[in-house]
């Protein structure tokens, strides 16, 4: 990092006039690290496998441990920025990012890139959480809804572009060009956070970063029953949609028999869903509650995943129909986050950074058990189809519960 950046990590004041087409890029591109270090990796884990000469589970494992140190260190970022600043953090995060990246790329064995992968995981969180607390830091009601729609919507940029890219990038350069192509994404991010993302929490709204104080703030967060129930519910529905993501190598190229240079069949249409998704979101916000919103996320989230069990149990997998009701489902999940989302952070508005931090957590927790067991799931498409519509109903059941909890009285 430059000294003119690094001299730059010190406070700016909040500005007048903040620049929401280049805050609403920022905040986005963001959390592109997340997809971009999972999805354009997925297409080379075979290769890898036989570069390191590792077995093709303990490769998969170096997921795990990305996701297992991302979750970890979720509970971290949103609390460091509450107390030092959302700039700050997230110029920082992205430097060491970028030399973990490097780490990877010059991996000479499994264990090698296992530890480089962890160490990803710990700064590849940090923007999507800043993000989130920045947000609320800004705006509120429909205007922060709006802008979590428009920032979900340039963020389909990464899930569809990741896997397609590294399929390519396998072909053409081998593995670990997929490395060097996350240094120079970080370093881009570098540069956009220095340009368009302004410090919107103020000294005197900043938390303490002290032991006992935020051992009770966790404490206070993850013990409130309309918090937990709200977040499992999103963990329990992101998973029917992550295990998509994680079994991808094996759903596409073994079931649907497509080479790696095809995961556009799958990664295409998911994208252009989380943009449908998020656009029925913002177009909502401020003529339907959050709450309705929600209802008519999980409404679609339902036909999908029912619908997903029965193509299978009836029919073959086959191009597009195996792909139509996950696409589908991922048009509800995105209806419904971003007020779920929204609705979970208003219960602590003096800590929404440490309770973004907490929320993804709990998704990310999901999401690392799943990936340690994903090959009980993927042996064919429908027990794949199957483990959706469970998720889906333990999502059901857990935002009935969160309602009955907010309708409880005092």
């Amino acid at each position: 990092m430059s000294t003119a950046v690094i001299s730059e990590l010190k406070e700016r004041p909040v500005p007048v006039g903040i620049k929401i087409g280049g805050l609403t890029f920022v905040l986005a591109s963001l959390s592109w690290l997340g997809p971009f270090s999972i999805d354009t990796y997925l297409p080379s884990l075979p290769s890898i496998s036989k570069s390191l000469n590792a077995p093709a589970a303990q490769v998969q494992q170096t997921m795990t441990a990305f996701l297992l140190v991302f979750a970890i260190m979720s509970l971290w970022h949103g609390a460091i920025s509450d107390a030092f600043g959302r700039r700050r953090m997230t110029l920082i995060a992205l430097s060491a990012f970028s030399v973990s990246s490097a780490g990877c790329a010059l991996a000479t064995n499994v264990h090698m890139l296992m530890f480089f992968r962890g160490l990803q995981g710990a700064t590849a969180g940090a923007g999507m959480i800043v993000g989130r607390a920045v947000v609320r830091d800004v705006f509120e009601g429909a205007k922060a809804q709006k802008l979590m729609s428009n920032v979900a919507t340039v963020f389909t940029v990464a899930p569809v572009l990741a896997p397609v890219l590294g399929g390519w990038f396998q072909v053409w350069f081998g593995w670990r060009s997929i490395f060097v192509f996350l240094i120079g994404l970080s370093a881009f991010l570098v540069l956009a956070s220095y340009r368009y993302l302004p410090e919107t929490l103020l000294h005197e709204q900043r938390q303490r970063l002290e032991v006992v104080f935020l051992a009770r703030s966790y404490w206070k967060v993850l013990t409130q029953p309309a918090f937990l129930t709200a977040c499992a519910s999103m963990a329990f529905t992101s998973v029917g949609f992550f295990i998509y993501i994680l079994s991808a190598p094996m759903f596409l190229m073994k079931h649907l028999h497509l080479r790696e240079t095809e995961f556009l069949w799958l990664f295409g249409p998911m994208a252009a869903a989380m943009m449908l998704g998020a656009w029925i979101s913002g177009h909502f916000a401020g003529k339907i509650s959050g709450k309705q919103t929600i209802f008519l996320g999980y409404a679609i989230m339902t036909v999908a995943a029912v619908g997903n069990v029965a193509l299978n149990l009836l029919f073959p997998p086959s191009l597009p129909w195996s792909i139509v009701p996950v696409v589908v489902y991922v048009v509800g999940m995105c209806t419904a986050m971003p007020s779920l989302s929204l609705l979970t952070l208003d219960l602590f508005p003096s800590q929404r950074g440490l309770a973004a931090s907490c929320q993804i957590f709990i998704s990310l927790v999901a999401n690392t058990a799943v990936s340690g067991f994903i090959a009980f799931f993927w042996s064919t498409t429908l027990t794949l189809a199957m483990t959706e519509l469970v998720m889906l109903i333990a999502g059901l059941v857990t935002i009935l519960i969160y309602a009955k909890v907010m309708k409880a009285p005092e």
